[in-house]
């Protein structure tokens, strides 16, 4: 009987490793994400009490994911679940120290989902959108692109929103008749 069990939760094991480890930060893992995500984005839906219409598709953005897998690593490795990393840092610094820059950009935004335990995509995006402040963040049109990690079942999602400068205000800006102020949006579910 020991050994049945035994058996039972290795092969329980590897199924798990082999729902998203196998995929993990290929084409199949993000499109599966992405399908998900926009499927529901495409039509709308009820975050909590609060209706979310539709909203554009996301796309996948490396140096958000760059970012998701830090913070997922680091909070498996040191064994803590937060939006804050243990060095004090939120998803816009972990986002920006990744790569995603708001220099030459009208608009800025990131935002983040973390989840623990979910052994499949399908069962952490379901996850995600029946919680109200995750699902606000998966709905949230100000966001375009998406980055996503898991490592030893902590997932991370950080989402970002860059607007570009028209061409007549980079012209403003460029002649001086307009200058770039810095401001942020940290959008953290609560």
């Amino acid at each position: 009987m020991k050994y049945l069990i035994f058996l039972c939760g290795l092969f329980l094991t590897l199924h798990i490793s082999n729902t998203y480890a196998q995929s993990l930060g290929s084409d199949k893992f993000k499109k599966k994400f992405l399908e998900l995500i926009n499927r529901t984005r495409a039509v709308g839906c009820d975050c909590g009490s609060t209706h979310m219409p539709p909203a554009p598709p996301l796309v996948w953005n490396d140096d958000l994911e760059k970012a998701a897998k830090a913070h997922a690593k680091d909070m498996a490795s040191e064994k803590y679940f937060s939006h804050i990393s243990k060095n004090g840092h939120d998803a816009m610094n972990r986002a920006e120290d990744a790569g995603y820059k708001h220099d030459g950009y009208q608009s800025f935004t990131v935002g983040e989902n973390i989840a623990q335990g979910q052994t499949s995509i399908e069962q952490v995006t379901d996850g995600w959108f029946h919680s109200e402040g995750h699902c606000r963040n998966l709905m949230n049109p100000d966001f375009k692109e998406v980055g996503i990690w898991v490592m030893n079942l902590y997932w991370v999602q950080d989402f970002g929103g860059r607007t570009e400068f028209s061409a007549a205000m980079k012209q403003m800006i460029k002649s001086g008749k307009a200058k770039i102020m810095h401001s942020s949006t940290r959008e953290v579910p609560r």
